[in-house]
């Protein structure tokens, strides 16, 4: 009997569709801006029609650790939670809700978090609160990558419970964790005790600083939102530094003869950002147009996954999670039903596809989305359209005049899921990193 593969679950953080080289991305001066992930591609599956559960970032998270739709919970209504909400005993991933880590620890899993949480400030909420037994990362939503300092000035790096100061590279300290993670552990998974990684990295999220730019670190402590700086130059080595920290994942695992049963998912929380290359969809973070949700989406276990594969299944970011736990033998919490779908069939045949209706809403100019087959409902700011994403994935020429029928249908669909959502709160903020002041629209 086979056993149960070890999970490592690594996120970007707004990383564009297009920003990665085996999804069309440009090289970058320096030559090619993700091997890593491309040979990871190469080797595994990757998906086209791939989608983050909302187009910012905490709000995918909940959705992560849920594998629900993260209306469902009141925290995930802030679009996204801001280090405004610390102290906060309502706007966090609740405790006594199951999580993805937690249905692992509870079936034989060792959990750990190191990166991004996003979920909510002690100590109402944490990562321990929710399944995970070690973490190493920031709790808030964007922090400087040498100061470790959130947007508010205040210093956010935290090891477990408590906060402690470690000198270095964001990017570099998440792998350097993680590798060290792998290394630990390596012995109890060969001896039958797998292990559940989350690697959620802050790249390519701004302040927009590489490696070499720990001097910016003190131009933009008052500002990390960094609105006037930061180049589609400085961005690609901030991917590759993402990059290269996960070959050193990946070379930890092969050292320990743990690449064969491991799950290795690589994703983002959302579309791209200011600098991202989303080529060919249009708009970005906090959008439901394509480029807002559209995001890489790979998957490398050689035990189960052959190389070279390309699925077209629909899917979303909480698909993931059930397909984790679905890997691992592990059943949902009964009170807390799934609403994503395991991907396991696909994962070991790609061409088996199956309908699978994908649903979103912001309270950010009132937007709404349902993908459905071949066809995308949207309404934003109040103007309904209708597109043929596989014809127009750029989503420039509305149908909705000359398909009436099927917009009633699909408007009509769209509201009987909402219908089953918890309403959006009145209270529920929206934060804009920057306006129409700062840059152009895109």
């Amino acid at each position: 009997m086979q056993k149960r593969p070890n999970i490592i679950f690594i996120v970007a953080d707004d990383l564009g569709f297009a920003d990665l080289g085996c999804y069309g991305g440009r090289p970058a001066v320096f030559g090619e801006v993700s091997p890593v992930l491309d040979r990871l591609a190469a080797k595994g599956l990757k998906f086209t029609d791939g989608y983050s559960n909302s187009p910012v970032c905490s709000p995918t998270r909940f959705a992560l650790m849920t594998g629900r739709y993260q209306y469902r919970m009141r925290g995930a209504a802030e679009e996204p939670i801001n280090v405004k909400s610390r102290g906060s005993a309502t706007l966090g991933m609740p405790p006594e809700h199951p999580t993805l880590p937690s249905l692992l620890l509870k079936n034989g899993y060792h959990t750990a978090l190191i990166g991004k949480w996003h979920l909510g400030y002690p100590p109402a909420f944490g990562p321990l609160k929710s399944g995970y037994e070690e973490f190493f990362g920031p709790m808030a939503g964007g922090v400087d990558y040498f100061t470790h300092c959130a947007s508010n000035g205040t210093h956010d790096l935290w090891f477990g419970e408590a906060e402690r100061a470690e000198e270095g590279y964001l990017t570099d300290l998440i792998s350097d964790h993680s590798v060290g993670y792998v290394e630990r552990w390596a012995e109890q998974a060969h001896a039958g005790k797998p292990f559940f990684l989350s690697v959620h990295y802050t790249a390519p999220h701004w302040p927009w600083e590489t490696r070499d730019d720990e001097a910016l670190a003190q131009a933009v402590k008052d500002d990390i939102l960094h609105l006037n700086g930061g180049n589609i130059h400085t961005y690609q080595r901030m991917i590759h530094h993402m990059d290269e920290g996960i070959g050193k994942i990946m070379q930890a695992l092969k050292k320990h003869n743990l690449i064969d049963n491991t799950l290795v998912v690589f994703t983002s929380d959302n579309g791209g950002e200011r600098f991202s290359d989303n080529w060919p969809l249009v708009g970005g973070k906090m959008d439901l147009t394509e480029g807002g949700i559209r995001v890489p989406w790979i998957a490398h276990w050689p035990a189960k996954i052959a190389p070279g594969g390309v699925s077209a299944q629909h899917c979303l970011t909480m698909d993931w999670s059930v397909t984790m736990l679905d890997a691992a033998g592990v059943q949902p919490d009964i009170n807390y039903p799934f609403d994503g779908v395991s991907l396991l069939s696909v994962l070991e045949k790609p061409s088996a596809t199956f309908p699978r209706p994908l649903h979103w809403r912001m309270k950010y100019r009132g937007q709404k989305a349902l993908r459905d087959g071949d066809y995308k409902y949207l309404q934003v700011d109040g103007i309904e359209y209708l597109f043929n994403i596989p014809a127009d994935q750029r989503e420039r020429a509305n149908l909705a005049k000359e398909q009436p029928a099927r917009l009633l249908q699909m408007r009509a669909a769209w509201e009987s899921w909402n219908q089953t959502m918890p309403a959006i709160p009145e209270d529920a903020t929206v934060s804009l990193g920057y306006t129409l002041e700062d840059m152009p629209q895109r």
